[in-house]
């Protein structure tokens, strides 16, 4: 069963990555519980397609791509103290979650942010299932041009905001959407030392994540950045181990309630989503990766 081939990849990373093959080489029903199984699709024109958006609903709650879902955005915006009369702006809203949580469970009036079309359309209509289209008003920003309107905002999460540009010209944006005393929490991917982009490893792995590795900075790095755009770090925490095993529990939870034989493309996804899963966590623990956290709040001018 597919399970149980899936189960099989997260007993043990595997030793290579799998390749990247046109044709699958056995019925679903067949997959063997190893790794190297030939079940991957070239790659999607499309980061986020339905389908992987179905399989990260799944793991991680709808509306939510990232590990942790609603608990972690909850754990994330906490130190923020939101309320009613709090604007919050989320870069990396992804589907929506974050931003439904934050307004539905925090009173905060939300600005949700992404670069992904299939994204944007998700998140808008997550929130106007929730009947949230009051509170939350979701939008495209541009990694490469960040020009957010300045001093529009209480407030920011910053998901991972890294992913698809360079980090300092978008946290110098974010530093100037914020209003005086303002503060932002960050999540970001950071690698310690360059990785290697010729390593199979990392390859894999960012092609499977449509990363380009040359944006992976130091957590040093970006907390220096936070200093140069005008914000005191009153934080940085690995929070590597946290994510690890919010990822963890997705899986084991997902490939438990597995209750019905996934169609062919479904299985693709599901063994492709896994496969990035396993290399990020071999990453993370060989130490070529940390998730980090910062949390900062502009200087406020002495009168």
């Amino acid at each position: 069963m597919l399970s149980s081939a899936v189960r099989g990849l997260f007993r043990r990373s595997p030793q290579r990555p799998l390749q990247n093959v046109r044709t699958v080489a056995f019925p679903i029903g067949d997959v063997p519980a190893m790794a190297g199984v030939a079940l991957l699709e070239a790659p999607s024109p499309l980061t986020w397609p339905a389908g992987r958006l179905a399989l990260t609903d799944q793991l991680w709650g709808p509306g939510f791509i990232f590990p942790g879902g609603e608990i972690e955005t909850l754990r994330l915006a906490r130190p923020l103290g939101l309320s009613a009369a709090a604007s919050l702006l989320i870069v990396g809203v992804g589907s929506g979650g974050p931003a439904a949580a934050a307004a539905r469970n925090l009173g905060a009036w939300v600005t949700g942010l992404d670069t992904d079309p299939s994204l944007l359309a998700a998140a808008t209509g997550l929130t106007r299932r929730a009947q949230l289209s009051k509170k939350v008003s979701i939008k495209a920003w541009d990694p490469d041009d960040p020009g957010f309107e300045p001093k529009t905002h209480h407030h920011c999460l910053a998901l991972e905001p890294f992913q698809r540009g360079r980090p300092e010209p978008i946290l110098d944006g974010l530093a100037r959407a914020l209003k005086p005393g303002g503060q932002m929490v960050i999540t970001g991917l950071t690698a310690p030392v360059p990785l290697n982009p010729a390593d199979p490893t990392v390859r894999r792995w960012a092609e499977l994540d449509h990363r380009d590795p040359a944006n992976l900075v130091a957590p040093i790095a970006v907390t220096r950045m936070l200093g140069r755009v005008g914000l005191d770090v009153r934080v940085a925490e690995d929070m590597s181990q946290r994510h690890l095993d919010h990822a963890m529990l997705g899986w084991r939870v997902l490939l438990r309630d597995l209750d019905r034989k996934p169609s062919r493309q479904e299985a693709m996804l599901l063994v492709r989503e896994a496969e990035m899963w396993l290399l990020l966590r071999r990453l993370i623990k060989d130490g070529h990766l940390r998730m980090m956290r910062w949390h900062a709040i502009t200087h406020v001018p002495i009168v």
